[in-house]
């Protein structure tokens, strides 16, 4: 092997894992959805992407049933930070209408949301972290070129979420 190949193997591994992990964090997303979002139950739409997961990586019955319940457990942790964020975004739709405009709440209003998606993220890291060690490495690999397959045709993997459009949206 030369040594430019060499040296861009390790690059390839980083990228496929960081790719692997953006798949499980579709997951996390699903799990993230209130019940209701997008005109489905998210516990229907869980079930529905991690049974597509793993058909296509050839995963195990078991598998699936430790994905599930991982996610189902983000989607329980996350419905009270989901509920305040969305107290949060009403709360700041009132701030902005209010006939004099208090910098300070309003600051404080965005310090407090800032803490909140902090939480919500090491909260899915967790769970994208749990899900990925159910799968094996091959397995992981062969989500991250579907992933890089996905996202050069245009896929959407990557929009979404809190941030996807601000806490005001």
């Amino acid at each position: 092997m030369s040594e430019s190949a060499s040296s861009s193997l390790p690059k390839r591994r980083i990228f496929q894992g960081l790719a692997a992990v953006t798949t499980l964090a579709l997951l996390g997303k699903a799990a993230a959805q209130p019940r209701g979002e997008r005109g489905g139950d998210s516990a229907g739409m869980i079930e529905r992407r991690i049974d597509h997961m793993i058909k296509s990586v050839n995963g195990t019955p078991e598998q699936k049933t430790k994905l599930t319940a991982l996610a189902q457990a983000a989607m329980a942790d996350m419905k009270p930070l989901r509920e305040q964020h969305m107290a949060a975004r009403k709360k700041g739709m009132e701030l902005l209408a209010a006939p004099t405009i208090d910098r300070s709440a309003l600051e404080q209003l965005r310090a407090q949301q800032m803490q909140l998606a902090d939480s919500m993220s090491r909260r899915m890291l967790a769970q994208m972290s749990d899900a990925a060690e159910v799968l094996t490495p091959a397995q992981r690999t062969q989500l991250a070129e579907k992933m890089k397959s996905h996202s050069e045709r245009g896929g959407h993997g990557s929009r979404g979420g809190m941030h996807g459009g601000g806490w005001f949206r």
